[in-house]
């Protein structure tokens, strides 16, 4: 076969590496296993959100809502936002890919910190755009002085992951108010806040908040991960109506089933018990943090339910450890791993693992 007979495809794809989810655990002996790859909500689902989906699949012979009418009005009420200012789609990645999708072409730049979220270069990279990534401070914080250094006439976009993911910590209102005010009007900021229901600092910033009075500001928010709906795939954005029209003009239509839209639903209802499970999931991240420094393990502070192990080049070896004691973590080779908070049990098994490593 010659290079004229072969099916072309656009060149942004040569170099686009394939996004990697966290592995499930193996363990040959029969003892017990648990994924702490993926960020996932230990906790079943409440009955009577698992009731409401469960009715909803009976109508599984029809389209979905593609307005996702319920949802949205449900959201609108739950934020104090117009119908007009929210979007939904199959996670708050989606969401990113459609806000891409509609912003960026080839020679645009798209800025962001580095390490932060793995699907930020493959989303940017796949519309033929540049990626700018700004290193993170020592801190594994964002360095917003140099994320507004990087500004040039070729930004269209800018990523701000809080908590920043994979690495735990919150960006502060104050710190982004001033970088919002030296970025452009017509530079579209992203505030990924898929893991703020986790957050107990005072000073963090509300992505909601902020977009009220900032039309270039966008907030993108999951029911994945404190509502414990991964599987279900469903996200939301909060921003201005132009922003909120050009990403629905990108989306798949019909992307959110009416099982996902419902169980979106009836966790907004419960969201009172539903947050009681995150308050045990933050008080296990209180003590797996407390533990790894006092077995002297130097992690950064994190509001969101992960903890970041800086191994560098010791990353894949600990993650083949933990994996041998039946605990999967998620390792980035090189720099280091993220590690899920999950059930006690999976949380003790991993800082043995952590204290016989320092050992």
């Amino acid at each position: 076969m010659t290079a004229h007979d072969e099916v072309r495809f656009r060149s942004c794809l040569d170099d686009v590496a394939a996004y990697k989810p966290g592995k499930p655990p193996e363990r040959a002996d029969g003892r017990p296993t648990y994924k702490l790859s993926s960020n996932e909500n230990p906790y079943p689902p409440l009955p009577g959100v698992l009731a409401a989906a469960t009715e909803a699949a009976a109508s599984m012979n029809r389209y979905p809502d593609m307005g996702a009418l319920e949802l949205l009005e449900t959201l609108s009420a739950r934020f104090d936002v117009p119908v007009s200012d929210l979007a939904v789609a199959t996670g708050s990645v989606a969401l990113l890919y459609h806000l891409l999708q509609a912003s960026c072409a080839e020679g645009d730049e798209v800025v962001y910190a580095w390490r932060s979220f793995e699907a930020y270069p493959i989303a940017v990279q796949l519309t033929g755009a540049t990626s700018v990534q700004v290193p993170l401070t020592d801190d594994a914080r964002h360095d917003f002085k140099a994320m507004a250094a990087a500004l040039t006439d070729r930004t269209r976009v800018v990523l701000v992951c809080t908590p920043n993911n994979p690495t735990g910590p919150v960006v502060h209102r104050d710190e982004l108010v001033s970088f919002l005010d030296a970025v452009p009007r017509n530079v579209l900021v992203v505030i990924d806040e898929a893991y703020r229901e986790f957050v107990r600092e005072p000073a963090t910033v509300d992505g909601v908040e902020l977009y009220r009075d900032r039309p270039n500001v966008v907030v993108l928010r999951t029911f994945s991960k404190a509502y414990g709906l991964a599987g279900f795939r469903v996200g939301y954005a909060v921003g201005h109506a132009p922003v909120i029209t050009a990403i629905r003009k990108c989306a798949l239509p019909f992307g959110v089933s009416e099982i996902a839209q419902t169980a979106a639903v009836a966790s907004l209802k419960a969201e009172a018990e539903l947050l009681e499970r995150v308050e045990a999931l933050v008080a296990e991240r209180t003590r797996v943090v407390g533990e790894l420094r006092a077995a002297g393990w130097d992690v950064p502070e994190t509001h969101a339910n992960f903890v970041w192990m800086p191994l560098g080049d010791d990353t894949v070896a600990f993650a083949e450890a933990a994996q041998a004691e039946g605990v999967s973590i998620r390792p980035f080779p090189g720099d280091g791993a993220r590690v899920t908070i999950g059930e006690p049990e999976a949380n003790d098994l991993f800082l043995g693992v952590a204290r016989s490593w320092r050992r």
